[in-house]
């Protein structure tokens, strides 16, 4: 993907950027110190010195980097990774013990602080150790006897020097782990968001296409019982039935809709199921005449307004269903009131309104209210939900 490459390059960027400024160091040192005193002279060797140093390290953190690390961070294979670290250390000790860096014969000072002697001696005589020199030179001794600058010999324990190393590039794994979990937590949850919207996508195309197939069924329905009554009406219905499909086919698979579409649906529907009904049924409906420019998701009421009109009505005796739409503080309050049938209608179904929860958690998570009332002789639902 493309932001796990950027995270990558991201990464790689702030090594280089962090290695280029341990490399630069040594010049900028020996480049002030030069400035602050003529006497000291811009040695390159020195700055060899030092960036033969850094490359042994720099060797390592790629070994490190690219090699070690992803076996933990990425293929979770602890024992392989500290087995093969283990060996990495354990063979730069081995090399700082047996090799040590030549410190250049330079300065003013530079033999005096090495052999303890007059450094006009160095320039005047090569260096004889013989015993009147001693004498009259005694540089620095051990159990009464002097100590020769001989070529040094690797020690028989790891020393202070090698420790501070050993340390050093332990920190350094530490500090690469580190850099690397960091990057890895960051590709992983976009990773996961980028999952749980696809998941989302999914879930809310699943849910619309199961409520749209079972209020379909139901108007249509509503309509084979119109036609044996009212041909004439029959016709018309189908009209607005046409107008329906055609806000579901086109306006369904949106994830929002304007409020005043939303508002035209709900009346057709409405005005629709009146032709089934007689005057025992009263059906009273309060929308916003002109509505803010606020989307809502689509088909998100109606599924309320259907489980009225399918359990709440009674051919038998007087029923009620009232619909209220408030707009407030940029949020939607949609309150669906209905009496409660002695029989209610037992066809099959159902699937809206617990799609409908399903859809208020997706969408809203827990920026929604939801609360239904199920007494004995009536249905109360009151949905809040925010404005988009």
């Amino acid at each position: 993907m493309l932001w796990m490459k950027q995270q990558s390059k991201y990464e790689n960027i702030s090594y280089t950027v962090l290695w280029g400024l341990l490399f630069t160091a040594p010049l900028l040192s020996l480049y002030v110190r030069t400035m602050h005193d003529s006497n000291i002279p811009f040695d390159w060797q020195e700055v060899w010195m030092v960036w033969r140093l850094f490359g042994v390290y720099l060797v390592l953190f790629l070994i490190h980097n690219f090699i070690l690390a992803p076996l933990l961070i990425y293929e979770h294979k602890r024992w392989l990774y500290w087995t093969l670290t283990a060996c990495m250390l354990g063979a730069f000790t081995f090399y700082q013990c047996t090799s040590k860096p030549d410190f250049p014969r330079h300065g003013p000072h530079a033999m005096e602080q090495r052999s303890g002697r007059p450094d006009f001696m160095d320039n005047q005589h090569p260096p004889k150790f013989d015993k009147d020199f001693d004498k009259h030179y005694p540089g620095p001794t051990q159990n009464g006897k002097p100590l020769r600058p001989h070529g040094h010999r690797p020690p028989a324990f790891i020393g202070q020097h090698d420790i501070i190393a050993v340390v050093i590039l332990i920190l350094m794994c530490g500090m690469n782990l580190g850099v690397k979990l960091y990057f890895r937590t960051r590709r992983d949850q976009k990773k996961l968001i980028e999952l749980e919207n696809q998941n989302l996508e999914q879930q809310l195309e699943y849910l619309k296409y199961q409520i749209n197939p079972h209020f379909f069924m139901n108007t249509l329905n509503n309509i084979h019982a119109l036609v044996d009554i009212d041909p004439a009406k029959a016709q018309e219905t189908i009209l607005e039935l046409s107008k329906m499909m055609r806000f579901i086919l086109y306006e369904g698979d949106k994830k929002g809709v304007p409020l005043s579409r939303e508002f035209e649906f709900i009346n057709t529907y409405i005005n629709l199921m009146r032709l089934r009904y007689t005057d025992k049924v009263r059906i009273s409906v309060d929308l916003p005449s002109e509505p803010p420019d606020k989307t809502v998701p689509p088909l998100m009421l109606i599924s309320f307004i259907e489980n009225a009109f399918k359990h709440g009505v009674s051919y038998k005796q007087t029923s009620f269903i009232d619909i209220k739409v408030a707009l407030e503080h940029e949020r939607l309050q949609f309150h669906c009131r209905n009496s409660k049938a002695d029989q209610p209608n037992q066809e099959k179904g159902g699937v809206g309104l617990a799609n409908v929860k399903q859809r208020l958690h997706l969408l809203y998570d827990n920026n929604f209210t939801l609360n239904i009332k199920d007494e004995a002789d009536t249905y109360d639902v009151e949905l809040t939900i925010p404005l988009s």
